[in-house]
């Protein structure tokens, strides 16, 4: 008599359809989820470096924003650094009962630190910048209506204030667009970037051509006097003194001063008039 045997099921070795990995942002998530509750259960420091490590591009991105809409002067790399500790305090302050994500909670603490920090970098009261904003309104508000500048008194009826008051609160204003000499004028192929400060004119700087040919002209015109006849022509002519103080220097009568000044000056004249080709004077 013979038996069948029934053929022993074998087990698939296909995965289900449900069987998924895991994404990359999914481990991420779950290994910042054992960190927050390693960190619940005994905060450290070390913890504490991890949780800001993993959310610091929050930080970065927000700070990037903020800085986009400030003038030059602002170093991003500032903002950062406040909105770090913006990012740790929220993270000492965080409670995880209330079902808000950290994210959520932690991005105005971020930016509320870097606020912070701008604000004690003005040294522009903020009532003097609010002051600043509405006259700018006012302005670009009756520039619309009258498609030209507005006159001090058109501005002072549409702001509702006297002409002392305007221009008080102009005088006022004019100290928010003052600027930074360090701020950054262009980038250059060396290390260091050429400022404002270096492209300013010094106006009241002397020519160092013209002080170098002053200073030979002077040895020229002097070459072949005497100690008191060269102190007459730099005194009178480099130093702007007058006649009178200059006597008083030498010891000298102001009557004797003006002799010797008239035929130091004639004598001149004619040693110069015989060396007018060296000058290239017709």
């Amino acid at each position: 008599m013979t038996t069948t045997v029934a053929p022993t099921p074998v087990a698939s070795t296909t995965a289900s359809p449900t069987d998924t990995p895991p994404t990359a942002k999914e481990i991420r998530e779950a290994a910042i989820a054992g960190v927050w509750l390693q960190f619940r259960e005994a905060p450290s420091q070390p913890l504490r470096n991890k949780l800001v490590e993993h959310y610091l591009p929050l930080v970065k991105y927000n700070g990037e924003r903020i800085w986009s809409r400030l003038p030059d002067g602002v170093d991003l790399d500032d903002l950062i650094s406040a909105g770090v500790f913006g990012l740790m305090d929220a993270i000492n302050a965080f409670d995880h009962n209330r079902g808000v994500k950290f994210e959520t909670y932690c991005v105005p603490r971020i930016r509320g630190a870097m606020l912070d920090e701008l604000r004690s970098m003005d040294w522009v009261p903020r009532l003097v910048r609010s002051k600043a904003s509405k006259l700018n309104e006012g302005v670009k508000q009756l520039e619309a209506r009258h498609g030209r500048s507005p006159t001090e008194i058109e501005l002072a009826e549409h702001m509702g204030l006297s002409r002392q008051e305007l221009e008080k609160m102009m005088s006022e204003a004019n100290a928010v667009g003052l600027i930074s000499l360090n701020k950054k004028w262009y980038e250059t192929d060396s290390y260091k970037d050429v400022r404002e400060i270096d492209i300013l004119e010094d106006k009241k700087g002397e020519d160092p051509t013209r002080r170098v040919q002053k200073s030979d002209l002077m040895k020229l015109v002097t070459k072949g006097l005497n100690r008191n006849e060269r102190l007459i022509i730099i005194l009178y002519y480099y130093e702007e003194l007058t006649m009178k103080e200059i006597g008083a220097t030498l010891d000298l009568s102001e009557s004797r001063v003006s002799q010797m000044h008239s035929a130091i000056v004639s004598r001149l004249q004619n040693q110069l008039g015989r060396r007018r080709p060296e000058f290239g004077a017709a």
